[in-house]
């Protein structure tokens, strides 16, 4: 069994798609629109098969996000070594994202850095 796609909410469906575009080579399908309801979405595909759907909708309750909220508390995307999680935290942090921790070494032995997204939505970055 896997994970099919985590799904997440979004109030600007296409800044966070243009976020998983061109920080993490997302590859997103057309987007769906359900014109009776509202409801538009992405999803997005990534290297190993992966999917992130990003969904919105006229309705939706935007409550403030805290590292410590119960529920998902982060994304993590694999680059493959230290040095593309070192090159990719640079470039966030030089876009104006905010880095909470790293890169570093956890002590569970992970190589990661972990940033703040789009919508306060945290990401993490890991070997």
């Amino acid at each position: 069994m896997k994970i099919d796609h985590v799904a997440m909410y979004v109030n600007d469906l296409e800044a966070a798609r243009r976020f998983f575009v061109k920080y993490l080579n997302a590859v997103p399908n057309n987007e769906y629109h359900n014109k009776s309801t509202g409801f538009r979405s992405y999803f997005l595909s990534f290297e190993g098969g992966s999917r992130l759907e990003l969904m919105n909708k006229p309705t939706m309750e935007d409550i403030k996000k805290s590292p410590n909220r119960t529920g998902l508390a982060h994304i993590a995307f694999s680059v493959g070594s230290k040095e593309k999680v070192d090159s990719l935290t640079q470039i966030l942090k030089s876009d104006g994202y905010i880095i909470l921790s790293g890169p570093r070494t956890t002590g569970d032995g992970y190589y990661e850095s972990c940033i703040v997204g789009i919508e306060e939505n945290l990401i993490e970055i890991t070997v």
